[in-house]
This record gives structure tokens, sequence and C-alpha cells, in this order.
């Protein structure tokens, strides 16, 4: 008994030191994405190809699907959404995704008027229809948009105008979209439910920070170096934060105004300090990455790559130096 006790005190004790170690030493973690804080690491990446029987069940998903098992698939398939967010990508244009970052899809041989899934059955194991209910539209985008439907097991399925919303499967990472024209039936959905597409030429130029990394930095004429996001868009710290524990005094209609940045890879960064790149998993649900255990965050009203508009704002806002310092706050 002593034994099975010492044994899982020096579990625990490495835990602890594991976490300790991300977060206030000196170094950081090793994975891709960097610690998790509160939750499990990032899935692998699936292998093989999308089925094309319409649906892109592939034959069914077992051990070998993006989730690591059926079991798995079950309980993301029971996952809010969260805060809604928008990604620009420059080959599909503006994509919804979940709280941590995940692609959402919609399905051609579903319907808008009136909203109904025809994705059962094998279906449903590739594709996770996204469950209703604590759901925030993405800022800037229309929450009349959102709505529910009723499957036919009883369970209710998030809509964007009218068109049932799910994951797939075999997306096992922010800034995944694996699922983009499975069975010539199956697209992003863009932000009012249409299926997403490129921008213009002309819009698509003024929006090419697309190619930038994760996260980077940018000389700002003011600023100095600061941080920004894949877009461009300057990420920002609150002083009201603390890094250890890990917590965010901004919660609810301040994270509309203030989108968390969703978690990055750490070998999709250039520039940035690696100690302490880890996820951070709210208490809200969302999933935000830190900087230095620094929750980091966007600003709603940055329209366009270089604002700054948010810096200084309230006296608790502020753009974030390459060591995830505050800039201009003198801490």
């Amino acid at each position: 008994m002593n034994t099975w006790r010492n044994a899982s005190l020096a579990v625990t004790a490495v835990a602890v030191l594991a976490l300790t170690t991300a977060c206030g030493q000196d170094k950081g973690s090793s994975s891709a994405y960097g610690q998790t804080v509160g939750d499990a690491q990032p899935a692998g990446q699936a292998a093989g190809q999308p089925g094309d029987d319409g649906y892109g069940t592939g034959g069914g998903y077992g051990s070998g699907s993006g989730y690591g098992s059926d079991s798995d698939a079950s309980a993301a398939a029971k996952k809010s959404a969260g805060q809604l967010a928008v990604w620009d990508s420059k080959k599909l244009g503006k994509v919804v995704t979940d709280s941590a970052g995940l692609t959402l899809y919609r399905f051609d041989k579903d319907t808008a008027s009136p909203p109904k899934s025809n994705c059962d059955g094998d279906c449903v194991k590739a594709w996770p229809p996204v469950p209703a209910g604590s759901v925030t539209a993405a800022p800037g985008a229309d929450a009349a948009l959102i709505g529910q439907v009723t499957r036919g097991d009883g369970t209710k399925q998030l809509t964007i105008a009218g068109w049932p919303m799910y994951r797939y499967a075999k997306d096992t990472k922010a800034g995944d979209a694996k699922g983009q024209g499975v069975g010539g039936t199956w697209f992003a959905s863009a932000p009012d439910g249409k299926k997403a597409a490129p921008a213009a030429a002309g819009a698509a130029a003024a929006g090419s920070a697309d190619s930038l990394p994760g996260l980077s930095v940018r000389k700002d004429p003011k600023l100095g170096d600061i941080i920004v996001d894949k877009r461009g868009m300057t990420v920002y710290r609150l002083t009201k934060d603390s890094a250890w524990p890990m917590k965010s005094a901004c919660t609810g209609a301040c994270l509309s105004k203030w989108p968390v940045v969703a978690p990055v890879a750490k070998n999709d960064t250039v520039d940035i300090i690696k100690k302490g790149f880890v996820t951070f998993n709210r208490p809200d649900g969302l999933k935000q990455q830190s900087i230095n255990c620094w929750p980091v965050y966007t600003f709603s009203g940055d329209t366009k790559p270089g604002d700054t508009n948010g810096q200084g704002v309230g006296g608790t806002w502020y753009a974030v130096t390459p060591d995830a310092k505050l800039v201009g706050a003198g801490k």
C-alpha cells in the first residue's frame, strides 16, 4: 500500500513540475503546440485519403481516424463550438472555426430552408455534427444567423443561416481544412453560411498577410517590434490577467471585443519567445494561446493589418513584444 501511495505521489509531483517548468522556469514545453494547461495534448495527424462516397467516410473511421478511435470521435462530437472565429485563408477565403480553431463544414446534401441534416449513420463518424447550445457568433458576424436543427436522433445541431455545421474527423489541429471538397459535397463554411470562397483579386492582395506564420513580429513605426497573428493583426495582453496561475480577466462580453488568439503550433512562429508557449484551457471552454504563460488576444477594433487601435485602451490593453512584455505599460 505504501509503495502504491509513494508511486502516486511521485507521478503527481512530476506533473506539477512539468507545468511549473512551462510557466515560470527557464525550460519551455517541447511539444509542437507547447504544453496544454488543464487538458490533453492535441491529437496527431491522421493518415489516409478521404473516401469518394459523397460522405467522405472512406469506409468508416475506427482507430485510424483523425480522432484516434470511434469513442474519441463520439466525445469530440459532443463538444460545443463555443466562441466562433473567422480564419482568413488565402486559398479558401473567410472560414468559420470553433473555439479550438477547427474548421466548420456544410454538406451539399443537407438543406437550409427548412434546415435538415442528411448525414447520419457512418457519415457522422467522419463528420461529427456540431452540437447547438453555448455558441457565440464570431466577432463581426451576424449573430442572427446562428440557429439549430433537431436531428433524427433528437439531438440539436448548430446551424449557420440554416445550414447544419460539422467538423471533419481528419482535421486534428487549428488551421486544418482536409475536408474541403471531399466527395464534391463537403465545403468549409463562410460566416454567412455560404461555401467559403477566396476574395476577389484586389481584396486578396490587401489581405496578403495570410501567408504569415501563426505568430510573428512586425516593426511598427510607433510601437517598435510587436507580435502579430497570421493575418497580420496586432496581438495584445491585458494587465489584469496573470501568468502563474494562468488566469484571464476577459470574460463574457469582453471577448466580443477582444477575441482570444487560438492555439498556434510552436513551429509556426518566427522570432517569438518559446518559453511558456502553452495552450490555456479557459473555464469558459475556449482554448487560448499564451506567450510566456500570458494569455493573448486580438482587438475587434483593428480592421486591417497594421492597425493598433487597441493600444492603451482602458489603460489595461497593450501590444506585446517578442518576449511577451507589454509595449508602453512599464511592465
